[in-house]
């Protein structure tokens, strides 16, 4: 661990002189996960994202556990080489860094709350929209703190909300979209918040502190895919499902007519398809992970083409299930989307794609036809520009996600600073 740390110290002080911060406010996203750090460096305006410095470092067995980290001391200099490689690229040292969290426990969820209003011939002013959604938020995190104690059989356990976003608003069973100027009784909000236990949130602070970083935010994966994906067009109408496996995990998003209806995860990912070919080829890790993605790149020797398949497919028999059980979860959906987008380095393995086109898993689940499988490609994510020409396919759609989310922080904060009007102030809510 010493040497970790020693060794961490001295790339932050070759960072420290090899560049230097500019006058643009620029932004760190750090997507850390179970088999790679993955660093985007981005120039953020008002109009746009620039992404001007990438950076990737490969992580250890023992480093992460299941999205989650297991060894502050190994992640910290896994994100501090992505980090000086994206530096490099982009010639700035860029401070300000939000960071996802991932993990079975990163709980997601859609909450309704009815409110009856004391005066109904009263407009609904900003004031009174931020109190609903303090009492929202606070019915979701008690609700999130009950689920996660009977998962944990931890009663006492500390969570905190990471992110929030406004679903749906009706007024006496009218739909809205921007409730300001209102009357009305009887208000009902859908509200998604994401949830996360303070030991995760607590090893990302204190992995940002290793790095000398100042953290913005800590967003939830899926949450931040979801957001890549929409963009910040508020009129935005995308439904679909995002799917985001990773080495540990598998992220789900659903997306209804723009907004997040609610996130799902299973610690179902890549080193499970690794694991499988490990135990039925009695082979080491490093062998079974070579063959996996010799799998994907088409060169597998014949003689072990079908015992390796083989084990593939037992594995995928079981994420597919996974992926069934966690969409039919959404119960208060009357039908999921039938468009289904992946991204990830674990949704590179062929055997995964075509064992969602191919199978009939879809069948207990309430689609109204049958799934359309597809990649997210970053050339898809809506105001996100890559000036690197290296950030070109969908294993870095989660990182570009993070940069979303970073950017409408910045633009939180300017908000905040500068007043602005009820509409303006109202606006920046819905886009949390």
């Amino acid at each position: 661990m010493l040497n970790k740390i020693k060794s961490v110290s001295s790339q932050l002080a070759a960072r420290s002189k090899s560049v230097q911060s500019g006058p643009e406010q620029y932004l760190v996203a750090l997507d850390v996960g179970t088999e790679y750090v993955k660093a985007l460096i981005a120039k953020v305006s008002d109009s746009d994202i620039e992404i001007v410095g990438q950076g990737r470092a490969h992580q250890q067995l023992s480093d992460m556990q299941a999205g989650a980290i297991a060894d502050i001391g190994g992640v910290v200099q896994n994100c501090s080489q992505a980090l000086a490689l994206a530096e490099e690229e982009a010639g700035v040292s860029v401070r300000t860094a939000v960071i996802g969290i991932a993990g079975e426990l990163v709980k997601g969820t859609t909450t309704t709350v009815p409110c009856r209003r004391k005066d109904p011939e009263l407009e609904i002013d900003v004031d009174e929209m931020e109190q609903i959604i303090s009492l929202a938020q606070e019915r979701a995190s008690t609700k999130a703190k009950e689920n996660l104690a009977l998962e944990l059989g931890n009663a006492q356990l500390d969570v905190r909300l990471v992110n929030s976003a406004l679903v749906g608003i009706t007024i006496d069973g009218y739909q809205v979209t921007n409730p300001i100027g209102f009357k009305g009784r009887d208000m009902t909000i859908q509200l998604y918040t994401a949830f996360a236990p303070m030991i995760h949130i607590a090893a990302l602070e204190r992995t940002a502190k290793e790095l000398d970083l100042d953290l913005l935010a800590v967003a939830a994966e899926p949450f931040a895919v979801a957001r890549s994906v929409i963009g910040d067009n508020p009129n935005a109408s995308m439904s679909a499902v995002l799917m985001d496996v990773g080495g540990g995990t598998t992220d789900i998003a659903v997306v209804n007519d723009g907004g997040v209806q609610g996130t799902k995860m299973f610690g179902i990912g890549g080193r499970a398809f690794t694991r499988s070919i490990e135990r039925d080829l009695s082979t080491d890790y490093e062998m079974a992970e070579k063959l996996k993605l010799s799998v994907g790149e088409n060169t597998l020797p014949a003689k072990q083409f079908d015992a390796v398949n083989e084990a593939l497919d037992k594995t995928c028999d079981v994420w597919v299930a996974g992926v069934e059980l966690a969409l039919s979860e959404f119960t208060e959906l009357d039908h999921v989307p039938h468009r289904i987008l992946l991204c990830g380095g674990g949704a590179s393995l062929p055997n995964l794609t075509a064992s969602l086109k191919e199978t009939k898993w879809y069948s207990d689940v309430p689609f109204t036809r049958k799934p359309v499988i597809d990649f997210i490609t970053p050339d898809q994510i809506v105001g996100i520009k890559d000036k690197t020409g290296h950030v070109n396919d969908h294993t870095f759609v989660t990182a570009m996600g993070l940069l979303r989310v970073g950017s409408d922080t910045f633009q939180q904060q300017s908000d905040s600073r500068s007043g602005g009007t009820i509409k303006e102030r109202f606006d920046r809510i819905l886009r949390v």
